[in-house]
This record gives C-alpha cells, sequence and structure tokens, in this order.
C-alpha cells in the first residue's frame, strides 16, 4: 500500500498544527486556518489527551470563528473510536457557531493503517452542526453513515482501504440535496469492502444528487468494472470531474470508458495509479484532450509477481 499523507488544506484553507503544549497564542486569525488537532499517545513527554488539547484550543483560538476543524491522532486509534472526539466537538457546537468544515481521522500509515482508525457514527455531526458544508473521514472500521437529511452539506469524502456496502447504502439512502462532490474510496476486500457496482447503481443513475459534479470512485479492487458501469451512466452527463484514480483499472476499463458516452464535457479524468498499457494511455489521452479535458494517466504500476491481472493493486488498502 501506499501511504496516504496528513492534509495540507481543508475548505480552501491551510491545515494548521495546534500547537497545544506551547502555551502561546497562534499567529493566524481563528478563520484563517484549518485547524489540527491531535496527539502523540506514545510520546512520554507528553501526557496531554485529546480532551485536554481540544479545551487547549478552545481556550486559546476564538472559537466563534473557527471555520475548519481537522481531527488527527485522538489517542490509540485503534482501540479508541472516533466517537470519542466527535462527541467533544458536539459538546462545544453552541461555541463553535461557525464551522463549516470538519475532517476525522488525519493519520499517516506511520501513525495508524488506515483499517486499523476505528471510526463511529459520523452522522452525528451533520445533526449537530446544520451548517456543515465539508465532511471528510479517513478510516472504515466501524464506520456508520445513517441515512441522514442536511440542507447544507457540498462536499462529503470518505478516504478507506475497505469501503462497508452499508456505509455506501446510508449515503445514498441520505436526503442530501446541496451535495456537489463525492468522494468515496471503495478499497479491497480483504479490508472490508463489501460493496459490489450493483451497490452504486442509485448514484449511477444520476437521480440521487441533483447538484452533484464531482464524481470520485476510487481506490478499487473492481475499478475495471466501475469504468464499465460508469460508462453508461446517466449521472456522467452531470459531472465536471471524474475521478477512478488510485485503483487496478486497465485497458478493460478504459477501453469502456472510450466505448461509452462522450466525456468530452468533462474538465477533468482522473486515472491516477493505473495498469493501462502506454498505447491505451495515448489514446484516451488524444481523444479527450483536444476538447479540453484535462487526463491525468500518471503512475502506472507494475503488477506484483508478474501476476498480469491478479497482481494488479490498489493505491491504500491496509
Amino acid at each position: 500500500m501506499s501511504g496516504v499523507d496528513h492534509l495540507h488544506e481543508l475548505f480552501g484553507l491551510p491545515a494548521v498544527d495546534f500547537q497545544h503544549a506551547s502555551g502561546e497564542a497562534p499567529v493566524q486569525a481563528a478563520d484563517a486556518a484549518a485547524w489540527r488537532i491531535s496527539v502523540d499517545p506514545y510520546d512520554d513527554d507528553s501526557e496531554m489527551t485529546w480532551e485536554e488539547a481540544f479545551k487547549a484550543f478552545l481556550d486559546t483560538v476564538d472559537p466563534a470563528g473557527v471555520r475548519a476543524l481537522i481531527v488527527g491522532q485522538w489517542g490509540e486509534a485503534y482501540e479508541v473510536k472516533s466517537s470519542y472526539a466527535i462527541d467533544l466537538i458536539i459538546a462545544a457546537a453552541d461555541r463553535l457557531t461557525s464551522l463549516e468544515a470538519v475532517f476525522i481521522g488525519d493519520m499517516t500509515s506511520e501513525e495508524n493503517e488506515i483499517s486499523w482508525i476505528e471510526q463511529s457514527d459520523v452522522t452525528a455531526l451533520l445533526n449537530a452542526f446544520p451548517g456543515l458544508l465539508e465532511l471528510g473521514v479517513r478510516g472504515g472500521t466501524d464506520l456508520v453513515f445513517s441515512p441522514s437529511k442536511h440542507e447544507r452539506l457540498r462536499s462529503l469524502t470518505i478516504e478507506t482501504g475497505g469501503l462497508p456496502v452499508d456505509v455506501i447504502r446510508g449515503i445514498l439512502d441520505s436526503e442530501l440535496p446541496a451535495l456537489e462532490r463525492l468522494d468515496l474510496w471503495l478499497g479491497v476486500s480483504a479490508y472490508g469492502g463489501d460493496a459490489d457496482v450493483a451497490d452504486l447503481a442509485p448514484l449511477l443513475s444520476g437521480t440521487r444528487f441533483p447538484r452533484l459534479t464531482h464524481l470520485g470512485l476510487r481506490n478499487s479492487e473492481v475499478q475495471n468494472e466501475i469504468a464499465a458501469a460508469v460508462a453508461s451512466a446517466p449521472v456522467v452527463a452531470q459531472l465536471r470531474v471524474l475521478d477512478l484514480s488510485n485503483g487496478t483499472m486497465g485497458d478493460e476499463g478504459a477501453a469502456a470508458l472510450l466505448d461509452g458516452q462522450p466525456l468530452t464535457h468533462l474538465e477533468k479524468l482522473d486515472l491516477y495509479h493505473h495498469f493501462m498499457t502506454e498505447p491505451m494511455e495515448r489514446r484516451i489521452v488524444q481523444a479527450l484532450e483536444p476538447h479540453g479535458v484535462r487526463v491525468d494517466v500518471s503512475e502506472r504500476e507494475t503488477p506484483w509477481g508478474n501476476r498480469g491481472i491478479d497482481g494488479r493493486y490498489t493505491s491504500v488498502s491496509e
């Protein structure tokens, strides 16, 4: 697996680590940063819990001005569920009156493998913050997305090495009329990715989220099958960005895209991290770039052990 990095930004704001141990007020204004709050449970020199770090944050940065919040390590995240941090954020909802973006689980693989991050029901945040515009989550273990209604959410990102089908169903059963961007890392069956292409049918029909313009169905071990389904999916007509990156896409999936409905209306087609041959790379670029479509076919991978299709792998799994 390739590692995942810390977020560099959220909601268009630069990610800034809150230095809870320094005791000094940050130089950034509360609304000028996406504040990352994390603790290192293995640092013998620091005994501060995430709860204490969060309290220090609320007491140091004007909480009424905070627009974006990033939750990093909240402790030993392979043992403690994200509800620990989520509940603390919700308890401060009356102080975080300008909060518009939250990301839960911003950890690198060195801190915690993505499949080890113990998540929880993240829709509690949607219920507590009706003004939330962007929600992101990393980690699929015990992740719950209950069918929800939220009038303002514009962006939803779920990054996993294996996305449970119940999470997909919860999202697709939700009423999110303002949703413009949906980015799902589907992952592999060995790490909980038990959905198949048929489970995506309500999404691909184009009837669930009428304002959707950016769709990512990424990091999948069945990326060719997804590409074949997308090739005739009604939802594509409303998109500006189609992201099928980080998966096992080969010439089979690319050919399905070329043989399917026109994609010339897209602004970008992202096929980064793939298993296409060089001739197929050229074909898809030459078919779309003259129409102004930015096509990313970088990071051509080689199957493990010269095993052909069976040796293909997603960017992120464990």
